[in-house]
């Protein structure tokens, strides 16, 4: 018996309910995940900061390094089609610490973003009942918050076929809302009927190079900031991959659905961030955390800005769902493989969904929101552009997956080599950067809302926030090694061990497969 049947034994079809989900089904769970609505609202005015009329590059620019990585999940998911993605991929390519940090990197950015959604849903159900005052109260919106998180947590214990069908709602509301709040804008700015403050688009915006510092002179920590905001304007599509275990044909369809994705939320971003500039210019926006709720009114009429309002509401909440779903998978897929207790890998008997670690991640969620509104709203505020890092982090990492993977099995073509290896190589290689330098820069105390003194280094909140992220992964890491050895070992995951979904065996090695253990037939990794 080989060393790949013998693996076979180690692992079992972790029992989620398959071909839940189509092409479609796949893609609006992806965009859905992103929150665009949302997304532009809350980053778009800290984008500006960095790169003002520039800020539409930042987001071209940051489109760059996500395609390639959402390449690298569509060739490794191909392969092995786990809902566990980073950490099964990273485990199997590097080792089982590089993967189980990768895990870890996706689970704090989700707990983190939740925390700032979950804020968002909180204010805006108030402002759509023009109750300000309430709006205005950190009690009454972080108690709004936790009903909302408790509210899609159960919509995500149900199932997901349940939570798919109501993603369709929520994000046909907020694309179209979106594309008339645009087109109504640069409709107004050509008419004239725009402030005094207006600017005709140019092409201009699109020159990344053109970001200036107060010097005059090219700003590269302006453009690495950037992009940390843009990574989290465009993160999220991932969720798509992450049910792959829950998708028809999920060695294809999830990777499919994360590329056209990302390649809709670019050209969505692109016009809104552009007719927001058009309408009222770079300076108004300036550090503003909800630019949609600041113009909205102007752009479409007090009588009609409450459908911003509820576009915004329904895509915070949006997002809050569909974040809880890859988190609860990967602590499944992790649990699966004894990398974490064994308690997370329970599934519901009847929604065949990842009951146990959906409800702690809730649980989590609810914890870390109220903590952080606790100590402070521009915490909150802050975290934003810490998830930025995280999700930089484990991207990044991902990239890299991809590249040292294939690096066996480069393909036949050019264009299987560049999709293969270079590309997500590129990908990484820029995620990294931006990582380490805007990690630089956030811990200077000037960036960011906050600041903390430990001990005699005085910090920035952002870096804090991120940093401590990883710093108690790596601790929980080091307790489970002792907790359960065999999966540090490589016992549990390796690059031998096979991926069952509904009866079929994904296993590879450099690019070969493994018969099939319950139908003896082959399944090809491609």
């Amino acid at each position: 018996m080989t060393d790949n049947v013998k693996a076979i034994e180690l692992n079992s079809e972790k029992g989620l309910r398959a071909k839940s989900l189509n092409l479609a089904s796949s893609i609006v769970v992806a965009v859905s995940s992103t929150a665009p609505a949302y997304s532009i609202a809350a980053t778009l005015g800290w984008i500006v900061t960095y790169a003002a009329f520039q800020s539409p590059a930042i987001i071209l620019l940051g489109f760059i390094p996500i395609l390639f990585i959402a390449l690298a999940y569509r060739e490794l998911n191909r392969e092995t089609p786990d809902c566990g993605t980073t950490f099964t991929w990273a485990t199997r390519v590097f080792n089982p610490w590089v993967g189980w940090m990768g895990g870890w990197g996706l689970i704090s950015a989700s707990v983190i973003a939740m925390a700032s959604a979950a804020q968002i849903a909180g204010k805006y159900l108030f402002l759509m009942f023009d109750a300000e005052a309430l709006a205005s109260s950190t009690i009454w919106v972080t108690s709004a918050g936790c009903v909302w998180l408790a509210i899609f947590t159960w919509v995500s214990w149900k199932g997901v076929a349940v939570s798919a069908k109501l993603q369709y709602w929520l994000l046909a509301i907020e694309t179209i809302v979106l594309l008339i709040f645009s087109v109504v804008a640069l409709a107004k700015v050509y008419l004239g009927n725009a402030p005094l403050t207006a600017v005709r688009p140019d092409v201009s915006w699109l020159n990344p190079f053109a970001i200036q510092n107060e010097s005059g002179n090219f700003s590269m920590s302006a453009v690495s900031g950037g992009l940390v905001l843009a990574v989290f304007l465009y993160w999220g599509w991932d969720s798509a991959v992450s049910l792959n275990e829950e998708t028809d044909e999920p060695e294809k369809t999830p990777g499919r659905a994360a590329v056209i994705s990302t390649v809709l939320l670019l050209g969505l971003y692109a016009l809104s961030a552009i007719a927001c500039l058009a309408y009222v210019g770079s300076d108004p926006l300036e550090d503003s955390d909800d630019v949609l709720a600041q113009i909205g009114a102007l752009v479409l009429g007090t009588n009609f800005d409450k459908i911003l309002i509820f576009a915004v509401l329904t895509s915070a909440a949006a997002s809050t769902q569909t974040t809880i779903m890859p988190t609860a998978r990967t602590l499944l897929s992790m649990a699966a493989f004894k990398a974490i207790p064994k308690k997370f890998a329970n599934i519901h008997p009847v929604n065949k969904t990842p009951g146990y670690a959906t409800v702690a991640t809730g649980i989590a969620c609810v914890i870390f929101f109220a903590g952080l509104a606790a100590i402070s709203d521009n915490v909150l505020g802050d975290a934003t552009e810490a998830v930025g890092l995280l999700v930089a982090f484990y991207y990044g990492l991902t990239g890299f997956a991809g590249a040292w993977h294939f690096r066996r099995n480069p393909g036949k073509t050019i264009r299987e080599f560049l999709v293969r290896i270079m590309l997500p190589l590129i990908g990484g290689i820029i995620l990294l950067f931006v990582f380490v330098r805007t990690a630089i820069d956030d811990a200077d105390p000037e960036w960011g809302s906050t600041s903390l003194h430990i001990f005699d280094w005085h910090v920035g909140g952002i870096f804090v926030i991120a940093i401590s992220s990883l710093v108690i992964g790596v601790v929980l890491m080091i307790c489970f090694a002792f907790v359960s050895p065999d999966f540090f070992r490589g016992k549990t995951l390796n690059r031998h061990t096979p991926i069952i979904i509904a009866e079929h065996v994904y296993a590879t090695d450099g690019g070969l497969s493994v018969p099939d253990a319950k139908e003896n037939t082959v399944i090809p990794p491609n």
